[in-house]
């Protein structure tokens, strides 16, 4: 689950790492009424949405005068905003963030996340801040600093020093303090909050030898918010699309995307072999939807209709192996759906596992009509057939 950047600074405040004085508003008029609560002018007015590349889509401005901030926050709100992370729909900014202007003397970037790799938390220090960090990987990957924190040793203050050590030129005592100070405390807020990433580009130093947050972004692990329910509120329904919203609902793993073919699976392994073999067969997916192994008749009929709300859908491809999910409370859930909903599409069901054959005698008989696939190769030659249909 990501949080938005006001309310991870929010959770800085809490935890004692400096940010820039600043409020959140979601009207012009509010916007006008934060300003003169903070230092300034100048003021950063940066766009609140789930998406990096903020600056260079034009969600960071910096005003002058009030009049500037009013026609930043004009042009900004309630307006797409498209960036390499958006997508070319772009995503509808609800919220400004309004913050007084730093004086920036360098910039650093610090994050922590899990090494999948190696199945611990990750510190990465760089005294390159303010730029995209995949690019600083490839292009100099000598200017980042990594440390592993294992899960059976714990936080030690020598990991903190010795980052901060790293540095060239080193700053004042002061500064490589307070540095110190903030590494120790993002990893407790990584480790307390239960976070997959916990990131501020940049983190500054400034003249006066103080370190601030400029930036900051934290990613909840979503496994862990039924013991973070006050994470869990902080959640913004707006920033995910509207299927998704009623996908959750119903706790189905559902992300849209732009292709015609409707996918239901469960398991996510399976899930992507499914999107492979849509492709393959000259099509494109239209969602991924993994409706996981415990899945209900009532998780299956609303999973095959939030597929049909989708006015992209030209086909549909379930790919079940039946497991916990028994191939026969698949097809009798298919079969709801398509009473309910009146499917107008064709429908390839691929069936295997537990109780495959009552759940195919079931589609079978049914007045509707599936098109079942005993394998995997005749549910790709059937979706092939499919999509010569429906182009």
């Amino acid at each position: 689950m990501k949080l938005h950047e006001y309310q991870a600074k929010e959770i800085f405040r809490r935890y004692h790492i400096r940010v820039p004085a600043g409020e959140v508003a979601g009207s012009v008029d509010k916007v006008i009424e934060s300003a003169r609560n903070i230092n300034g002018p100048p003021w950063v007015v940066k766009a609140q949405v789930h998406a990096g590349g903020r600056g260079k889509a034009g969600g960071v401005r910096i005003a002058d005068s009030l009049e500037q901030l009013k026609q930043a926050a004009k042009e900004i709100l309630g307006r797409p905003l498209i960036s390499e992370q958006t997508g070319p729909e772009g995503k509808r900014v609800t919220k400004l963030l309004i913050e007084e202007a730093v004086e920036i003397e360098r910039e650093l970037y610090l994050a922590m996340t899990i090494d999948r790799s190696k199945a611990e938390p990750v510190i990465i220090f760089s005294q390159v801040g303010g730029m995209d960090i995949e690019e600083v990987a490839r292009v100099s990957p000598e200017q980042l600093m990594n440390e592993h924190i294992p899960f059976d040793m714990g936080w030690s203050p020598f990991v903190a020093k010795k980052l901060a050590y790293g540095l060239d030129p080193l700053p004042g005592p002061n500064t490589l303090k307070e540095l110190t100070n903030i590494i120790s405390r993002l990893y407790t807020v990584f480790m307390e909050l239960d976070c997959s990433l916990a990131e501020i580009n940049p983190l500054v130093t400034t003249k006066k030898g103080d370190v601030i947050a400029l930036d900051a972004k934290i990613n909840i692990d979503d496994n862990a918010l039924f013991r973070r329910k006050a994470m869990a509120d902080l959640d913004d329904p707006l920033e995910k699309e509207h299927l998704e919203r009623e996908a959750a609902k119903y706790h189905l793993n559902y992300i849209k995307l732009d292709g015609n073919i409707g996918a239901m699976v469960n398991g996510a392994g399976l899930a992507m072999a499914t999107m492979d073999l849509i492709k393959m067969a000259g099509a494109e997916p239209a969602n991924f939807l993994d409706v996981g192994g415990g899945a209900s008749e009532e998780m299956v009929t609303k999973g095959l209709e939030i597929i049909l709300m989708d006015e992209k859908v030209k086909a549909i491809f379930i790919n079940i192996f039946g497991g916990i999910l028994r191939c026969d409370v698949l097809a009798r859930g298919v079969l709801a759906a398509a009473e309910k909903t009146h499917i107008k599409v064709p429908v390839i069901v691929r069936l295997e596992g537990t109780n495959v054959e009552d759940g195919r005698k079931i589609l079978e008989e049914s007045d509707l009509k599936f098109m079942v696939a005993k394998d995997m190769n005749e549910a790709a030659d059937l979706v092939t057939r499919a999509v010569s249909i429906t182009v």
